[in-house]
């Protein structure tokens, strides 16, 4: 990427691209995002039936979501190269264009994911006194209404007791009605993003990141931005807490990060892997393997001390546990493990042996394998002439990308848990920014192409649909990479500028 030039009306058009990529999504959530079944207010309502109950007008907004995606996109990468010097100056600028793209979603219908949906059957299942834990959204009555993904039927809750305490009081407080429910949701989501606001850049300062730039390439990057306000996944307050324990552990206020990654855990037991990081942390540079050991020993216990008192205050104790594998239950073309797994037993089956044995095996081997990762990442200790907390963060990272390289499923938000982790220790320029861009086009082209909500008794409306978002997101997408004089230089190594221009 080019140095950045001083600012002036540039970003001023790239911050209103953003708003107008953001409204043009809200406008096509209409038509093709989420509502929930006969309980959901919207679905009776005429903009909502005009958009949803014939073809064109589906294809329409499925066009608009298309376009205010990429146009969200390239909003992001222009900002990036209008805005001026990384500086302090320059942080208003950002908080405007956070803002400006953050507002509109907020009142967008769910995009790409059905999960806030979940999150109000699991508070109706906490608000009628059942364990989520062992009881899927299915043991409601009239469960279907609720517009959850049927995976979260039957499957038990895999969140951690703080979460089901929002959806409980959340599901309390709306009554139960989806589309209040979704806005309170939607705030916890804003939370989190303001939590990464907040910490993400002091933990770039503490290891000698520009933390400007930090929060353009992190906060306001589409992927995280679509993941954590349109879909309204629960991760965002979960990266927001575990960010703000790791920089406190790393600021020598260790008890508080610990406080703070427990309530990560406790909305999603995942971020349990930053925990043995943050007694190291806490630890120090010059620790020897006792005081090591006794910082581990103190995170442990003052993390699982905590979560215990939660468990009984609800309960459910750590019911939780053994809801862990639900999300693993299925697998993903794009997760390298979970395509090897499934590719080499369908083969198996062909020849006539039994591929299901097969497939677990190879499984079996990725999660042993990220286990054994994790493990050499928590005991290896950052050389002399390293920078401890930045190497000690690099770790978690890797750890964090251990596990998500190596599971059976690879959703689109699991890669903003790691565009978070190695953000906060370093993006350079080169191959690792251009990494960076092509991933999050990915990703975006991923959620388009995915996850669209077409009635089913509209004639070829969801082959149609998707079809159209393919054809638009990939054709906007090939524009900005290939034809946009503007942007297409982003994507090519200076190797290949140079011989292009010879």
């Amino acid at each position: 990427m080019s140095a950045p030039k001083p600012a002036g009306r540039g970003v001023e058009v790239a911050l209103r691209q953003g708003l107008l990529g953001s409204v043009l999504m809200t406008l096509g959530s209409v038509g093709v995002g989420w509502l929930a079944g006969t309980s959901s207010v919207l679905i009776r309502t005429w903009p909502f039936i005009v958009a949803r109950t014939t073809l064109p007008a589906v294809v329409v907004c499925t066009i608009l979501l298309c376009a205010g995606a990429v146009l969200l996109l390239r909003a992001w990468l222009r900002l990036g190269q209008k805005v001026g010097e990384w500086t302090p100056e320059t942080r208003p600028l950002l908080k405007k264009a956070l803002w400006y793209w953050v507002t509109p979603m907020v009142f967008a219908v769910p995009l790409f994911s059905r999960d806030m949906y979940a999150y109000i059957g699991q508070g109706r299942l906490m608000l009628e006194g059942l364990d989520p834990y062992t009881n899927g959204i299915s043991s409601l009555s009239n469960y279907f209404n609720l517009g959850p993904d049927t995976l979260w039927t039957e499957a038990p809750t895999p969140y951690g007791p703080l979460w089901l305490w929002i959806e409980f009081g959340t599901v309390l407080v709306s009554g139960g009605i989806p589309e209040p429910a979704l806005f309170l949701f939607r705030l916890a989501g804003v939370l989190g993003v303001v939590l990464l606001y907040i910490y993400l850049p002091r933990i770039a300062s503490l290891v000698g990141l520009n933390p400007e730039r930090t929060l353009w390439l992190v906060v306001l990057n589409p992927v995280l931005l679509i993941n954590f306000v349109a879909s309204g996944h629960n991760d965002s307050l979960m990266m927001g807490l575990v960010v703000a324990g790791l920089y406190y552990a790393a600021t020598r206020r260790a008890v508080r990060g610990v406080i703070l990654i427990t309530a990560s855990i406790a909305i999603k037991p995942i971020t349990i892997l930053a925990l043995p990081f943050a007694g190291l942390l806490w630890a120090g540079r010059d620790a020897r393997w006792p005081r090591r050991l006794l910082c581990w020993a103190a995170t442990a216990g003052i993390s699982l001390g905590l979560l215990a008192v939660v468990g009984y205050l609800n309960g459910l104790g750590f019911g939780w546990l053994g809801a862990l594998q639900t999300p693993g239950a299925v697998w993903i073309w794009f997760a390298p493990v979970g395509l090897v797994g499934h590719a080499v037993g369908f083969a198996v089956q062909l020849l006539g042996g039994s591929g299901d044995p097969v497939t677990d095996v190879i499984l079996t081997i990725g999660k042993v394998l990220s286990v054994l990762v994790v493990l050499w990442l928590v005991f290896r200790w950052p050389r002399k002439d390293q920078d401890f907390t930045r190497e000690i963060l690099r770790n978690n990272a890797w750890a964090f990308a251990a596990v998500v390289v190596l599971a059976p499923v690879i959703q689109p938000w699991y890669m903003v848990w790691l565009l978070v982790f190695f953000g906060m220790t370093g993006i350079a320029e080169g191959w690792q920014l251009r990494l960076v861009y092509y991933l999050t086009v990915f990703f975006v082209l991923i959620a388009l192409t995915d996850q669209l909500s077409v009635f089913g008794w509209i004639p070829f409306g969801m082959p149609v649909a998707r079809g159209v978002a393919i054809v638009v997101g990939v054709a906007l997408v090939l524009h900005l990479i290939y034809a946009d004089r503007k942007t297409h230089h982003l994507f090519n190594a200076p190797r290949l500028r140079k011989r292009k221009a010879s």
